[in-house]
């Protein structure tokens, strides 16, 4: 189900109860207790519902014994009930549950175990900043054995290489599939882009994909990693620096750009203006002013150099490199090369790394968007395989290879026709799953990429297929293998059962019943009586200005509209009232009066003033039909109900075995 399912208040309520009649998970003694038309029931079913609605430690007495078997015979019988009327195979109430059911077993499929290391680790990682370079031989997450042996092979030969000393960097842009490693051609000019030499910069906690971030915080500063296998193929990672994470930063610069295709003597000329400008900035000159006469980033000049807010993996590494050296707010670099220019940096802000708990959320919602909360999962796919004896029939994916065809580019593939599928390409416990299930798969979610190769994609397709049928073979078996999931799934289907037919019979017949519902008040009006009232109006008064004034208009008979029509104006409202009819305990300045008619002294309360007009004093009385409608169908439905145990004990026999009763009290 893509939605969250959420129970109706009613059917909590019930489900509470339920809760109560679940069946015990650990079954002791199963001589029967009750027996209701034929079907026994258990001393443990009984005594789990017993105990669980006692507190611990209490002595098991006979008469809180009956008391609660006689609520559980009721139960037992209206649950018989709705199943006898069919009420379990309607397709409304079949897929409510199974709802439930999806939503009952998901724990069930997440190690929360591996969630939790997964959250600490990203937060140990959030404290520090990597920069480190890499180099990229490319292979698909689901290429052939050959291909995948051909990529692995390469990225150990540019190892070999790093190993015998040679620089990292000509070794990336040797081979490094990742086109920032080399010179390129730039497409908004005439001008090379210079190669990075593989260097990423720096980077902390989701910046990168799982795999590789992996890799590189497990990689020593100033080591090279063994080949690492991401989804973009292998990677040999080589870390450079380490630095305390600097979280979100604030700063301006004062910007000298080198002119492209500048001459030494260029590059001199600007690099000696910037120790010029850092000189004067030493020497007590407003870095502010020097950032507006002499900054080449014209778009932040006016702003005295301010840049937007940013993180480490979204600036040039010269950059965070030279703000991680800036301690305090204020603090202004030395003069910083970049590929863009010179710059003179003054940190405003950095928020460093926060406490775990004022993160938690955040990360844990990063890690639930993240491939790493996958881990948890392929976790438990690993142990429901091992579990069952899962085998992978390989040959058997070369048929479904050859089947494949262009069509499939443009979503249009079909399995073809009177083609032989009938082996297996994988078995789980006592399922086997054909070729042609496979088939079917692949033509009901067919997604490739246009440079995708048809068997890397089947490969791909097989897994997600593989693992969706572990999910659900286990699935199949929750009940069996876990007692709580049987337990508490039969609390579900009994409570929806239970609801349904209690409102057919009970809750949704008595407020349509309308001579039922007469009939029920005219035979106990008696139940339905209004106490001595009082009739009075109450004025409350804010400002004690204007007190004697509400009360000589109260006093000369005004109404309390127009009372507050001559004191209240549209942007002051001074008197508040109430009328009704009041019963002891309603109100306690009502309380505090005497109940006779005229008008009461002031009262303070809560820096308020309070008085009440009393009108009359109305005697004891029935209630009108209209006015005790809630409680005349409270009433009825409760009438109804026990009428309901009274059919159904005489529908289905109820036997109690006395003599195994008699063993469980004192």
């Amino acid at each position: 189900m893509n939605k969250k399912m959420k129970l109706n208040p009613l059917k909590i309520g019930i489900f509470t109860v339920l809760a109560f009649f679940a069946m015990t998970l650990n079954a002791q003694d199963q001589r029967p207790l009750v027996t209701i038309d034929e079907e026994d029931i258990s001393v443990d079913e009984f005594m789990y519902v017993y105990k669980k609605n006692n507190v611990q430690g209490e002595v098991v007495d006979k008469k809180s014994v009956n008391e609660y078997l006689d609520l559980f015979i009721n139960f037992k019988l209206k649950v018989k009930e709705a199943e006898e009327t069919g009420l379990d195979t309607v397709q409304a109430l079949t897929d409510e549950l199974a709802g439930y059911r999806t939503q009952l077993a998901e724990p069930y499929f997440v190690d929360e175990t591996i969630i939790d290391e997964l959250l600490t680790e990203a937060y140990e990682r959030k404290k520090v900043a990597l920069r480190a370079s890499h180099i990229l031989i490319r292979v698909g997450p689901n290429a052939m054995p050959a291909d995948t042996m051909d990529a692995y092979l390469k990225v150990i030969n540019a190892l070999e290489r790093i190993k015998k000393g040679e620089d990292f960097a000509a070794v990336a842009k040797d081979v490094s599939e990742d086109p920032s490693a080399k010179e390129r051609k730039n497409p908004r000019g005439e001008n090379m882009i210079p190669g990075n030499g593989g260097d990423l910069g720096y980077f902390t906690v989701f910046d990168m994909v799982y795999q590789f971030e992996n890799g590189a915080y497990n990689t020593v500063l100033g080591e090279v990693s063994a080949p690492v296998r991401s989804d973009f193929g292998y990677h040999i990672i080589y870390v450079t620096d380490r630095i305390p994470a600097q979280g979100s930063m604030e700063v301006a610069h004062l910007f000298l750009k080198i002119p492209e295709k500048s001459t030494k003597a260029d590059s001199a000329n600007v690099k000696s203006r910037i120790d010029s400008l850092y000189n004067r900035i030493e020497n007590g000159e407003e870095y502010n002013d020097l950032v507006k006469e002499y900054s080449d980033d014209k778009g932040s000049a006016t702003r005295g150099g301010m840049l937007p807010k940013f993180e480490v993996n979204r600036m040039v590494p010269q950059f965070i490199q030279a703000i991680s050296l800036l301690p305090d707010s204020g603090d202004i670099s030395q003069p910083v090369l970049t590929s863009y220019g010179w710059h003179i940096i003054q940190l405003k802000h950095k928020t460093g790394i926060p406490q775990f708990e004022d993160v938690k959320a955040e990360l844990t919602k990063r890690l639930k968007k993240d491939k790493r909360s996958q881990k948890s999962r392929e976790v438990i796919v690993t142990d429901i395989k091992k579990e069952y004896g899962f085998k992978e029939h390989e040959e058997a994916l070369e048929t479904v290879y050859k089947i494949i065809d262009s069509t499939i580019y443009k979503g249009q593939w079909k399995v073809p026709e009177g083609e032989n599928l009938n082996d297996a390409v994988c078995t789980l416990g006592d399922k086997i799953y054909s070729q042609k299930e496979l088939a079917q798969y692949i033509e009901e979610h067919q997604s490739i990429g246009q440079n995708e190769n048809f068997n890397e994609y089947v490969n791909k397709e097989f897994k997600v297929f593989s693992d969706e049928k572990c999910k659900e073979y286990e699935d199949s078996n929750l009940e069996r293998k876990y007692p709580e999931f049987k337990a508490i799934m039969k609390e579900y289907h009994d409570g929806i059962l239970l609801f349904e037919l209690t409102n057919q019979k009970i809750w949704s017949f008595a407020g349509q019943d309308s001579v039922g519902l007469h009939n029920y008040y005219n035979e106990h009006k008696n139940d339905f009586k209004w106490e001595t009232r009082l009739d009075a109006t109450l004025y409350t008064i804010k400002d004690t200005s204007y007190v004697n004034k509400a009360r000589t208009l109260a006093n000369d008979g005004l109404g309390p509209d127009e009372i507050k029509k001559q004191i209240n104006n549209d942007s002051l409202t001074v008197v508040f009232v109430e009328s009704k009819k009041y019963s002891k305990g309603d109100n306690d300045v009502i309380d505090g009066i005497k109940w006779k008619k005229g008008m009461s002294d002031n009262i303070q309360k809560k820096g308020n003033t309070v008085f009440v007009v009393v009108h009359k004093k109305l005697p004891a009385t029935h209630k009108s039909f209209d006015e005790a409608r809630g409680l005349i169908t409270a009433g009825y439905q409760e009438y109804l109900e026990k009428e309901w145990i009274i059919e159904l004990r005489a529908k289905y026999p109820v036997v109690i075995h006395e003599e195994v009763l008699s063993t469980l009290a004192e």
